[in-house]
């Protein structure tokens, strides 16, 4: 015994593996970009001293996780 099969159900189960398909490869496209972006320079020793400042809220945290006692 033969099975007669639907050409319209064969059909749209082929669009919608050809979107699927469609949709994985465009979003695979857009994570990766062409052109990979230039690495940020790294700040120097003393610009980052230069940027540290010891705030009261700095101090607070210093304080609560134990580090004054490392200081000493």
């Amino acid at each position: 015994m033969t099975r007669k099969t639907d050409d319209k159900a064969l059909d749209r189960r082929g669009f919608f593996k050809a979107v699927g398909g469609a949709t994985t490869v465009a979003a695979a496209a857009v994570a990766s970009p062409l052109a990979a972006p230039e690495a940020a320079a790294q700040a120097s020793d003393d610009e980052r001293r230069a940027r540290y400042r010891e705030t009261d809220h700095v101090k607070a945290f210093y304080r609560t996780n134990g580090y004054e006692t490392l200081k000493k």
